[in-house]
């Protein structure tokens, strides 16, 4: 890598960003392995797939009533709805906020109301699941320095919707909002990013050791640029999707133009399992 494409550090301000990149690691492990983690997403099922209703292995009865979902359930079934044993039926929304705090669960489990697109799923969340049991960490590179370049953001003249495969084979829009534009070795590169509620920017990205020393793609989440459109490019806090830790995510590939010619063997690198 050239040392002019480098955000240059002295030794001190090397070994707090070393620190800081590696309590960040620390957290993120902890992130993934908690009860409600990614490792415990044990499926996502998509209503319209169950037109009677009914999704193997997990309990009640989940109806796509067009603008809401309706879930009916008998004592049975050991549903709760906002803390309460469900006999009866009640009507859903899609849960926004932390899995923990999802409206439905049954025993340790949450059943999360899922929308895409217009099409409903439920999400089975199981802290007793074998993905969660088989983890043993995150293999990430060394925190290097040399990974952190300086950026600009070039907003589009207006957003864009493109089509991308999904992990689970289906395809669907991707939005896009603008371009992060660095360089690396004396040459120029630029990744298409969405721009997130706060601000901040969100790239799926592969390059040329996806597949290979790591996951098959990643995502970055720079922070929001300044007003001048200065933005960090950090590889080393490139994370892996959430689909690489359970098979039920519906993680966006990347969108043409955001695989990069060289690896990047820094940030999150694959999964480890016991």
């Amino acid at each position: 890598m050239s040392s002019s494409d480098r955000t240059p550090q002295t030794p001190g301000a090397y070994e707090t960003a070393r620190q800081d990149w590696q309590r960040w690691h620390e957290h993120r492990v902890e992130t993934v392995s908690s009860p409600y983690g990614p490792l415990t997403l044990t499926g996502t099922h998509w209503l319209a797939d169950h037109p009677d209703g009914r999704i193997d292995g997990v309990p009640g009865r989940w109806k796509d009533a067009g603008t809401e979902v309706v879930l009916s359930a008998e004592a049975a079934d050991g549903i709760s709805v906002d803390g309460k044993p469900l006999v009866g039926e009640v009507s859903l929304g899609a849960d926004r906020g932390p899995i923990p705090e999802s409206r439905v669960s049954a025993g340790e489990r949450r059943l999360v109301v899922l929308s895409r697109e217009g099409l409903w799923a439920v999400r089975d969340f199981d802290p007793a699941s074998g993905a969660r049991r088989a983890f043993a960490g995150i293999e990430a590179g060394a925190y290097d320095p040399a990974w952190v370049l300086p950026g600009r953001f070039v907003p589009y003249e207006k957003s864009r919707t493109v089509q991308v495969e999904n992990a689970d084979g289906r395809s669907r829009g991707l939005g896009l909002a603008g371009e992060v534009v660095f360089a690396h070795d004396g040459t120029e590169h630029a990744l298409h990013v969405a721009v997130e509620d706060d601000g901040s920017l969100w790239a799926v990205l592969a390059d040329a050791g996806s597949g290979e020393s790591s996951y098959r793609f990643r995502f970055l989440r720079p922070a929001a640029p300044d007003a001048d459109g200065v933005v960090s490019v950090d590889f080393n806090r490139t994370l892996l999707p959430p689909c690489a830790f359970a098979d039920h995510f519906i993680c966006p590939f990347p969108p043409p133009g955001n695989t990069l010619p060289f690896a990047v063997p820094v940030g999150e690198l694959n999964t480890l399992t016991k």
